[in-house]
């Protein structure tokens, strides 16, 4: 039993490229229900038409930049060791009704978990590149995650991005990136 992949519909598609039409745009953003506690400027989830393999698809995608992923990646390092120095604290996205809140053991993992991440930036720990990953089982099309190394995403990085990916000239920076939380001094 084949699952039915609506993102390459022809209906949709048309819907979409209406919707772009609409907004004068080669592509529209897609609104997630869910904030990350990211900066609106540093991720943005949009969809575009384009063909995939010979076919015309929805491209459903997000896309970041890369001190955004390196922020990311940082903390889930940070978090990991932290769990093994705190073995009874549980990670936001393991807390369930069942969870019991421990305001203090909290507190008190939280700042370790904030010298790791210093700790873990002064050591260059983390290193991240540009990419991109193609998601070819996606449940709405072809899912694309994209990372690069620009200070915001806006409208511009977006249509870039469009552009050179559907046009095959999409260039990845293969440099590897180690970056330091921005101090909020009043220096």
């Amino acid at each position: 039993m084949e699952n039915k992949n609506i993102g390459y519909d022809a209906a949709e598609i048309a819907q979409l490229k209406k919707e772009c039409e609409a907004e004068n745009s080669n592509f529209v953003y897609f609104e997630d229900e869910e904030d990350y506690g990211h900066s609106q400027d540093e991720y943005a989830h949009f969809q575009f038409v384009g063909d995939f393999k010979g076919r015309e698809v929805i491209y459903d995608a997000v896309i970041y930049t890369l001190r955004l992923h390196h922020s990311s990646l940082t903390y889930e390092e940070a978090e990991k060791r932290a769990v093994k120095q705190y073995p009874l604290y549980t990670p936001m996205e393991n807390r369930d009704e069942n969870f019991k809140a421990n305001d203090a053991l909290d507190e008190e993992v939280e700042v370790f978990i904030t010298e790791l991440i210093e700790e873990i930036e002064e050591n260059e720990e983390v290193k991240v590149q540009e990419n991109v990953e193609i998601d070819e089982d996606f449940e709405y099309g072809v899912g694309l995650d994209v990372c690069l190394n620009v200070d915001e995403i806006d409208d511009e990085v977006v249509e870039k991005f469009i552009a050179d990916f559907l046009g095959n000239k999409l260039k990845l920076d293969e440099t590897l990136y180690s970056f330091h939380s921005e101090e909020e001094d009043d220096e």
